[in-house]
């Protein structure tokens, strides 16, 4: 099941590495609603790269499962 969150970036940290070959990437969403909220994010292997596009302040559209 895919879910969707609406928000503008408020943090983008650097890409993580192991010797395994995993990477990773998390990022921060703030929620434009009445009360906002931040939302952690982890972006993994080549979607990691996908982040470079962005900037903190962006707004963005993420799709995400809940696993």
């Amino acid at each position: 099941m895919e879910l969707k969150l609406e928000g503008r970036i408020k943090l983008i940290n650097e890409t993580q590495t192991w010797d395994s070959g995993f990477s990773k990437r998390e990022f921060v969403v703030t929620t434009q609603e009445q009360y906002p909220q931040d939302v952690k994010f982890e972006a993994v292997k080549d979607k990691a790269a996908a982040l470079d596009a962005y900037t903190v302040g962006d707004n963005v559209e993420v799709s995400f499962n809940v696993r």
